[in-house]
């Protein structure tokens, strides 16, 4: 028997990109708390954030402005609406999480572990729902299309020159354990994130 494939309704996406902006929200809430980072355009502006004493979430909404053009181009207009809408709701919700949850005491290990869990599932909801966090994540595929680089590639250089920038603003077991979290992440993403394995 024919399985019938339906899509996303315009309801199913406003539920996936709100509950992936806040797992992310909550996950940068967490790693802020801690002092630590992640990687792509997320962790870009934590650290301009440690650096400048400048709000996460103000950063980070600026930060992805430049890359919306890319976006239509490579992925069209719906993609960077809903991209746009997760990026904001996002960048709100960590400026509004510091007086909505506090943490007493949290181990740095599980606290990346955690972090780098929950992160991961707020991108695979909005990678479901034909959105992102914006940024690095654009570009790269944007530089595949046009250079044959691979995408996989220019994010692993960009996160390697990130986290050697975050030598010189946190201390190196911070980064160590931020780059723990970042595993977690990219583990999460790359074991679920699989086009085979769903069908709307």
């Amino acid at each position: 028997m024919t399985q019938q494939i339906t899509t996303h309704s315009a309801a199913d996406d406003a539920q996936g990109i709100a509950f992936g902006s806040f797992m992310a929200a909550f996950g940068v809430a967490l790693l802020t708390h801690l002092g630590l980072i992640t990687g792509q355009t997320a962790g870009l502006a934590i650290l301009i954030a440690y650096a400048t004493g400048w709000s996460f979430g103000a950063v980070f909404f600026v930060v992805n402005i430049p890359f919306y053009w890319l976006g239509y181009r490579r992925f069209g207009l719906s993609f960077t609406i809903k991209t746009f809408a997760a990026v904001l709701l996002t960048s709100v919700l960590a400026g509004l999480a510091p007086g909505l949850i506090q943490f007493a005491e949290v181990d740095p290990v599980f606290g990346a572990i955690l972090a780098g869990a929950v992160c991961g599932t707020g991108l695979l909801a909005l990678f479901r729902h034909g959105a992102s966090l914006g940024g690095v994540g654009i570009v790269a595929l944007y530089l595949q299309d046009a250079t044959g680089f691979r995408a996989g590639w220019a994010q692993l250089i960009f996160d390697a020159l990130l986290f050697a920038a975050a030598l010189f603003v946190i201390d190196w077991q911070s980064v160590g354990y931020s780059f723990l979290g970042a595993v977690v992440l990219n583990m999460v993403i790359a074991i679920n994130h699989r086009r085979d394995r769903y069908i709307a």
